[in-house]
């Protein structure tokens, strides 16, 4: 087996694209090992667990400046890796629990029971912004748009949470390539992003309130929050798409 990759090939392996590779390595977070006579890019093992390194810390949320200073520190890629296991090993335990809730509900209905309680919503946290809602839209808007939530029926949560997942990936993505916030395709995502919080029961943006308040209002939330922020890529990702929305709405980027 060879002992490098091509840039074409790494990028493959590790489900990404070359584009995302040559920026990592222009920002100094994934210089390649070598670079040949043609100018193409070859990575050897070592950049290959730093590569997971940086995948990891991406898929926890942090932005690329974070992540370049918490691959600065000095920690062995043994021990750091160690740290990133427990912290899958976690999130594994909480998926592994929500599996076995929806398998129990599922047996209970087939037997014709009433499913426990107790045992549905083992792993899940659907609540986790209630308080943020609440104070800032009140408690109506919350338990409106709860009440929409838990009316939907499995098909269309997935619906949903798919939507909302692709859009903060397209934001993560936008943001991590430097996209303008006045181009076109930033503020085709802001559209996007509108049109995505119009959809939900109880927030002002369905019931034709202040939509750009509401907006600017969340936008600034993803900032200050880091579990919004994770949402797009982390901080840097949450401060792009407040300036996005910003720029829509006619504001100059917050400083």
């Amino acid at each position: 087996m060879s002992n490098e990759w091509s840039i074409q090939h790494l990028a493959k392996v590790a489900g990404t694209t070359s584009r995302t590779l040559r920026h990592y390595d222009e920002i100094g977070l994934l210089p390649p090992a070598r670079v040949g006579a043609n100018g193409y890019r070859y990575y050897d093992a070592a950049s290959l667990v730093r590569l997971q390194r940086v995948l990891l810390l991406r898929a926890l949320g942090l932005g690329l400046p974070q992540i370049a200073d918490v691959l600065s520190r000095g920690q062995s890629e043994q021990d750091a890796l160690a740290a990133h296991l427990a912290l899958l090993h976690d999130e594994q335990d909480r998926l592994g629990r929500q599996v076995a809730a929806v398998e129990s509900t599922i047996q209970a209905l087939q037997r014709g029971e009433v499913p426990v309680a107790e045992q549905m919503f083992d792993g899940f946290d659907h609540t986790v912004y209630e308080e943020e809602v609440t104070h800032r839209w009140g408690a109506g808007a919350y338990a409106e748009s709860d009440a929409w939530w838990r009316g939907l029926d499995a098909q269309a949560k997935e619906h949903w949470q798919e939507q909302t997942k692709r859009l903060g990936a397209d934001w993560a993505d936008a943001a991590e390539r430097g996209v303008p916030v006045d181009s076109d395709e930033a503020q085709d995502l802001a559209a996007r992003h509108i049109e995505w919080l119009s959809g939900v029961p109880g927030t002002p943006a369905a019931q034709g309130g202040d939509v750009e308040s509401y907006v600017l209002g969340l936008a600034d939330m993803y900032v200050a929050d880091a579990r919004f922020a994770a949402n797009y890529g982390g901080d840097v990702g949450a401060r792009f798409v407040r300036d996005v929305l910003r720029q829509h709405y006619g504001f100059e980027p917050a400083v």
